[in-house]
């Protein structure tokens, strides 16, 4: 039976997605995109192969805290300090306006129940997505691709923490911003230590161990992870921001070239078993059936994508003195590029507290999915056709 063997499915998918995003049809996907299309296919609302549940399930909550754990470490506050992370900062926040005016818009039509997670989902950007785009076009190290990032970077971590804060509800407002104090604190000095000078004989030591059975480093990075990760849920935040501020720990430990080998150990643990099940399990207890059930839900789907739209892309007003005029569309287009983990999981959130319609979920998911597979396609699109000299040259900031 089909059903004995789930993770024989999870594992076809999991192989099958890469060979498909590279079949040329014009227009490249995201693995993780394909990912989620194959759970679909092979889950109970497609040719019924497989269900959500048991070890399927177990594993998914796994997959959900490497995502972010992996987030976490794509971050580099180096890189885009001073002005290109003033204009992030300032433009997630006029998101984050736009997005609880979105809410409370949908407020008004009968039988949608909008919580304030749904605008913060509004005001993600998927930067996982944003950087082999950017990178595939040359963009990445360029004025215009720094500026994107820090955009990216701040859209990731913003949402988490708001969530994170503003959503709680074990302790008061007050207890809430003093443990976060001290949740700050704890990986301020968690950073601290990982950048301090580390004697010869410790690296030394673990670069012996990385290579033996043990895998040391690695399970000292996974250990960071689960201690964080168990704080955060202590102190009454979401776990995700323990997982993720455990990404952003280990980043620093180890971007210098002593810790290339280590990061490429946790890409292979986090992208070759964790990330799958986390992704195709999204699509195998996806309720795509969910999305015609009625025509409010149909409605929703086209409503939400052009909502990312507009929530992540009108701060690119913000950057006229910063960008060239003909790039400030593929700019606004890959500002609202969604985090689909970050959407997934705050609706996964949602739903087990009971916050969250499930036709609203499904229609937040699916919106999201859409937006991944069109904004970044678009953005690339447009970028490939712009010149590489004069007024609207690549990475040029407007005069």
């Amino acid at each position: 039976m089909a059903f004995d063997h789930p993770v024989l499915w999870i594992l076809i998918a999991a192989v099958a997605a890469p060979l498909l995003a590279q079949i040329p049809l014009g227009l490249r996907l995201p693995t993780v995109v394909i990912e989620v299309l194959l759970g679909i296919l092979v889950g109970p609302h497609g040719l019924d192969l497989t269900r959500f549940d048991g070890f399927i399930a177990t594993m998914f909550t796994f997959g959900m805290g490497m995502t972010l754990f992996m987030a976490g470490m794509e971050l580099d506050f180096g890189a885009i300090k001073g002005r290109p992370l003033q204009l992030a900062s300032m433009g997630w926040c006029a998101s984050l306006a736009l997005g609880v005016a979105a809410v409370e818009i949908l407020h008004v039509i009968p039988a949608v129940h909008a919580p304030l997670m749904v605008g913060l989902a509004l005001c993600t950007t998927g930067l996982g997505v944003l950087i082999p785009v950017f990178r595939d076009g040359g963009q990445l190290e360029t004025p215009f691709g720094r500026l994107m990032i820090a955009a990216g970077t701040v859209g990731e971590l913003g949402p988490i923490v708001a969530m994170s804060l503003l959503l709680s509800e074990r302790y008061s407002t007050w207890q809430e911003m003093g443990f976060l104090l001290v949740f700050v604190a704890v990986v301020t000095l968690a950073v601290a230590v990982s950048l301090a000078p580390r004697p010869p004989r410790l690296i030394a030591f673990l670069g012996r161990q990385l290579q033996a059975s043990t895998q040391l480093p690695v399970r000292i990075s996974l250990l960071i992870l689960g201690v964080l990760y168990v704080l955060a849920d202590e102190f009454g935040f979401e776990s995700i921001l323990g997982a993720f501020a455990a990404g952003m720990v280990v980043e620093q430990a180890t971007r210098h070239g002593d810790g290339k080998p280590l990061r490429e150990k946790l890409d292979a643990v986090s992208f070759g078993w964790f990330f799958p099940f986390f992704f195709v399990g999204t699509g195998i207890k996806f309720d795509i059936a969910a999305l015609g059930e009625n025509l409010r839900t149909m409605l929703m789907l086209p409503a939400f994508v052009l909502l990312l739209l507009v929530v992540r892309g009108s701060p690119v007003l913000l950057y006229r003195r910063d960008v060239a005029r003909a790039l400030r569309l593929p700019f606004a287009l890959a500002s609202a590029v969604p985090s689909l983990s970050i959407v997934i999981v705050m609706t996964e959130i949602g739903l087990k507290a009971g916050r969250l319609n499930p036709d609203v979920a499904a229609a937040l998911v699916g919106a999201a999915l859409l937006s991944v597979m069109l904004f970044p396609t678009l953005a690339a699109f447009l970028l490939d056709r712009i010149p590489a000299s004069g007024d609207s040259a690549r990475g040029e900031a407007a005069a």
